[in-house]
């Protein structure tokens, strides 16, 4: 197989990765799960830590901040991804309306489609009557064109757990040191959760052609100026209140 190719072309290897339908990947979710968990835990301690509160009022304000939070995140995620579901499915059994109803102005539109593509002449409607010819296919070219919908469907439970866990597993980072009781706990919490955030972003570059440290110290300045303002803002109401 050539270099740069991530997967084998071979008729037998083409067939069985096609025949395994649509790969769904939940891996966006987590990765933005992470960085909201971190961004958010950390500038609750950062905001603690700033109004000069104890070791233990921050894990208690950090815990509760990460349960809470992100729950509140799945939530929203499982909602969205529903949301995107419902109106999938409610275009298909549109569309599938139409192509019943009139089936000669759902035909204009695919051949419109496809001469937007460049199609011409006997091509084109050589094109059109393969299209037309296969019902499901016609319908799901029809979603995908028209609307933008794929044929692969995302499970809202699945898509939820993964902004949750990961929303917690990277978020709980910033508080190990507090609750290890480690000397130098703020610092020791700063720089791991540099890390982290260098991480997660190094990952994100994955679905972007942007380059993995880019893409890392974009979410590293980020992160660290969310901390920032929450940091500002405990210490200008300590000295406020």
């Amino acid at each position: 197989m050539p270099d740069g190719i991530e997967h084998s072309h071979e008729p037998d290897a083409v067939a069985a990765r096609l025949a395994l339908g649509p790969r769904l990947s939940y891996m966006p979710d987590a990765v933005l799960g992470a960085i909201d968990g971190t961004v958010t835990t950390f500038a609750v301690v950062c905001g603690a830590i700033g109004a000069e509160l104890s070791a233990r009022v921050v894990i208690i304000l950090g815990v509760a901040n990460l349960f809470a939070d992100g729950f509140s995140m799945a939530a929203g995620n499982f909602v969205a991804t529903r949301t995107a579901r419902e109106q999938a499915e409610k275009l298909r059994e549109q569309e599938v309306r139409h192509i019943a109803l009139d089936p000669h102005g759902e035909t204009v539109e695919v051949r419109e489609i496809y001469r937007s593509k460049g199609f011409t002449g006997e091509a084109l409607e050589t094109l059109i009557r393969l299209i037309t010819s296969r019902h499901d296919a016609w319908i799901n070219i029809m979603l995908a064109e028209e609307y933008g919908i794929s044929e692969a469907v995302r499970s809202p439970m699945r898509a939820a757990l993964a902004t949750f866990f990961a929303f917690v597993a990277a978020g709980a980072l910033p508080l190990v040191p507090f609750i290890l009781q480690l000397p130098h706990a703020t610092i020791s919490a700063t720089i791991a959760t540099g890390f982290v955030f260098i991480l997660i972003g190094s990952l994100k570059s994955r679905w972007s052609v942007r380059s993995w440290w880019a893409s890392g110290l974009e979410t590293l300045f980020i992160g660290m100026a969310a901390a920032g303002v929450a940091y500002l803002v405990g210490y200008g109401l300590k000295s406020l209140l």
